[in-house]
């Protein structure tokens, strides 16, 4: 086993997808990366973009593959990989996937790979952009991001570190952890900030004409409120477990400041204030922004 990857499987052709095939292939020895799209049309937008090994044959993708990467939404995962194994997916194929959570895949994914004994390792890039598809795709996408690895699966420590490194070769700051642990944190540091975002905008911008006389700050923290609304749908349903808390929090706050507010208690109004302005100006300037 060498220690990086040889022959790349990426199934899925989204923002994701294609910047990651675009990252693999500025490598100054590049990997040989295929690029599974479902429609032939995305196919060929990818290969235009220079990712010669985009296709819409998912045989010819997973071919040879001793790493496939699972691109696409979460509840999409498990019909894909069977359609993968059933393509001919290599039995000793590291499957790993960029999905925002974790405990269902591991749940839903490892009873597919069984038989056949593919390997699974639950891996989270946090990188990403309101924008999507392959037009949207940079190889840049990756550099700086946090990304997240959870091995329930007890994977072996020489493929757990193979895929370590693959992570970091792209610019990523790698973190180990279980997946309850992954999607606890994720609904509080990425899911809870879209739901603010989200309830930002259906407020602030309930009369959409006055959202001309806006500045930069409502701009800044609507901006991740144009993520695809489907595909944020399908996440939030999927980890509204871990989300339940975080949001409680949020409106108990926000609670207690409304009477703050409502009693004229100008101290506790400022106190709360400067309370989140602290914490905000102890967020590392180099932490990446986190839009998944």
């Amino acid at each position: 086993m060498t220690d990086s990857f040889s022959s790349i499987a990426i199934l899925g052709s989204g923002l994701l997808g294609g910047s990651l095939a675009l990252a693999l292939r500025e490598r100054s020895n590049p990997p040989d990366v295929r690029l599974w799209a479902r429609r032939e049309e995305t196919a060929a937008s990818a290969r235009e973009r220079g990712i010669s090994g985009a296709t819409g044959d998912l045989s010819a993708a997973v071919a040879g593959a001793d790493l496939a990467v699972l691109c696409v939404p979460v509840g999409s995962m498990p019909g894909l990989l069977a359609s993968a194994v059933a393509a001919g997916l290599p039995s000793d194929c590291l499957v790993t996937d960029v999905g925002s959570v974790k405990k269902i895949l591991h749940e839903t994914l490892t009873p597919i790979l069984a038989k056949t004994g593919q390997p699974f390792i639950g891996s989270h890039p946090m990188a990403g952009s309101e924008q999507t598809g392959i037009a949207a795709a940079t190889a840049g996408l990756f550099s700086g991001a946090a990304c997240l690895l959870t091995n329930d699966n007890q994977v072996g420590q020489p493929l757990a570190d193979r895929l370590d490194r693959f992570w970091k070769s792209l610019g990523c700051e790698t973190t180990w952890m279980d997946a309850a642990a992954h999607d606890s944190l994720v609904a509080r540091i990425s899911h809870l900030p879209h739901l603010i975002a989200a309830c930002t905008a259906r407020v602030c911008l309930a009369e959409p004409e006055l959202g001309r006389f806006g500045g930069g700050g409502l701009r800044d923290t609507t901006r991740v409120a144009s993520g695809d609304a489907a595909m944020w749908a399908e996440i939030l349903t999927e980890n509204r477990a871990a989300i339940a808390g975080p949001l409680r929090e949020s409106i108990a706050d926000l609670t207690k400041f409304l009477a703050f507010l409502e009693a004229g208690d100008h101290q506790r109004v400022r106190a709360w204030l400067a309370s989140a302005k602290d914490l905000r100006d102890h967020l590392a300037p180099s932490a990446p922004v986190t839009f998944d």
